[in-house]
C-alpha cells in the first residue's frame, strides 16, 4: 500500500521502526504491504495478568490527515470497558491531529491495564473469548452441509498422558498458502499427529510464532484413529469464531482424514465478512489437506458435499 506522498511515507516508516525498536518481540508485522501491524500490551512484563492485542492498519494518508484503523482484541474487553477505552484512543487522536499517535495509544492502553490490575481480583480476567462477528445471515452457500458435532463422538484434550507418550517427538508443521479477502487473511497449518499430547505440542509450537499468536482467531480440529478400539479421537476449537471449529471438524469427517491436526489462523482486517469467513476457513483447510495427500482431490470432496445435498433434496420430494 503506497503512501500518498514521500513525506507521509517516511513518517510511517520512522514510526514503525521506532515502535519495533521500543517494543521488540511484542511488535508484530502482520502484512507489510497492507501496512497491518499488531502489538501485544500487558500490565507488566514478568507475570502479566491483563493483556490486550492492538491491531492497526495504517492508511496511506496517516498520520497527515487520517487516523489508523484499529481493532482491540481481548476476551475480557466488552461493554463499558470497550467503550471507555475506544473513547480514550479517539480523544488522543483528536488532540494530536497530524501527529504520529501509535506510541501514545499503546501507553494509554498499558495505563488502563495497570489500573485494572491494581483494582481488580489478583487472578486477573476469566472471561471466555467471544466471536468478533455477529452472523447477519444464517443461510449461506457453504459447499459442505454443516451439522453440529455430537458431544459423545468427541474426545477432548483433558487427558492423562501415559508413560508411553512421554517421549514423543515434535511433529513437523506445514503451512498453507494464505487467502485474503477484504483485509482479512486466513492461513492453514497442518501437522501429522497420533496422540493428544502431540496435538498440544504442535499448538504450543505454533504459538511461539508471534504472528500466529497475534491472530484474531486460531481455529483448529484434529482426528486420530485408534486402531485398537477402531474409533476416532477427535476434537475442535472455535477460538472465538462461533461454530468454525465444528465446521472444520465436519469437513475433516467428510474427507475421512485421520491422524492429522489442522489449524486455521485468521487475522481480522476490520471488515465483516459474514458467512464468507467460513468458506475461507474451510477452503484453507481443504487445500492444505489435498496438498499433503490426506485426501484424494478437492473435486472429490466437493462431490461428496454435492451428493449429500442431492440426497437431502430427494428426501424432501418423496414427502
Amino acid at each position: 500500500m503506497a503512501a500518498s506522498d514521500p513525506e507521509t511515507a517516511q513518517r510511517q516508516i520512522d514510526e514503525i521502526d521506532a515502535l519495533s525498536s521500543i517494543y521488540g518481540d511484542d511488535w508484530c508485522v502482520v502484512d507489510e504491504d497492507e501496512r497491518i501491524f499488531c502489538i501485544k500490551i500487558s500490565d507488566c512484563l514478568e507475570q502479566p495478568k491483563w493483556t490486550l492485542c492492538l491491531q492497526v492498519i495504517l492508511p496511506s494518508d496517516y498520520p497527515a490527515s487520517a487516523p489508523p484503523i484499529y481493532q482491540l482484541n481481548a476476551p475480557w474487553l466488552q461493554g463499558q470497558d470497550y467503550i471507555a477505552l475506544t473513547n480514550s484512543l479517539e480523544e488522543i487522536y483528536v488532540k494530536n491531529l497530524g501527529e504520529s499517535i501509535l506510541y501514545l495509544w499503546v501507553e494509554k492502553i498499558r495505563e488502563v491495564l495497570i489500573e485494572k490490575s491494581q483494582s481488580s481480583d489478583a487472578a486477573g480476567p476469566n472471561i471466555e473469548k467471544i466471536t468478533e462477528e455477529i452472523d447477519e445471515d444464517n443461510e449461506d452457500d457453504y459447499s459442505l452441509e454443516y451439522q453440529p458435532v455430537q458431544e459423545d463422538t468427541i474426545k477432548t484434550l483433558n487427558f492423562v498422558i501415559s508413560e508411553s507418550q512421554e517421549d514423543e517427538e515434535q511433529p513437523p508443521i506445514n503451512h498453507g498458502n494464505p487467502i485474503s479477502d477484504r483485509r482479512s487473511t486466513f492461513q492453514a497449518h497442518l501437522a501429522p499427529v497420533v496422540s493428544p499430547k502431540q496435538v498440544k505440542m504442535v499448538l504450543a509450537k505454533l504459538y511461539e510464532n508471534k504472528k500466529i499468536a497475534s491472530a484474531t482467531h486460531n481455529i483448529y480440529a484434529y482426528r486420530i484413529y485408534c486402531e485398537d478400539k477402531q474409533t476416532y479421537l477427535q476434537d475442535c476449537e472455535d477460538d472465538g469464531e462461533t461454530a468454525a471449529g465444528g465446521r472444520l471438524l465436519h469437513l475433516m469427517q467428510i474427507l475421512n482424514v485421520r491422524n492429522v491436526l489442522v489449524v486455521v489462523s485468521r487475522w481480522y482486517g476490520g471488515i465483516l465478512l459474514g458467512p464468507d469467513r467460513f468458506k475461507h476457513i474451510n477452503n484453507c483447510a481443504r487445500n492444505i489437506l489435498v496438498e499433503y495427500s490426506y485426501t484424494n482431490s478437492t473435486e472429490e470432496s466437493k462431490q461428496l458435499g454435492k451428493n449429500k445435498r442431492v440426497r437431502k433434496d430427494k428426501k424432501r420430494t418423496e414427502h
